[in-house]
């Protein structure tokens, strides 16, 4: 079975004025199957369809590499702007 590449979420601007109700700022970064309780749900809920899409072989458009995309904060007072990155999956040795 092939093993899930590592996502990591990061939060790499601020556009909106508003604090940030978690308490996200700029240089936090979250693995996204360790630290769910300590990201903002909404924010996650927007990630999620860029994480799905990344994790199992695709590409989002105009994302920075084939491995990373950025996308924003729901509220509109707040515009957090996260980047999501892919780690590559090494080929594992195999016996012969």
């Amino acid at each position: 079975m092939a093993k899930r590449p590592k996502i990591t979420l990061r939060m790499v601007d601020k556009i909106g004025k508003g604090g940030c109700h978690y308490g996200h700022k700029v240089g936090d970064t979250f693995d996204f199957d360790q630290d769910r309780g300590h990201m903002c749900p909404m924010m996650l809920h927007t990630a999620f369809p860029y994480i799905d899409i990344l994790r199992y072989g695709g590409t989002v458009p105009g994302g920075e590499t084939a491995d990373k995309c950025k996308f924003c904060c729901p509220d509109a007072d707040v515009i957090n702007v996260f980047e999501i990155e892919r780690e590559a999956i090494k080929e594992e040795c195999r016996q012969k």
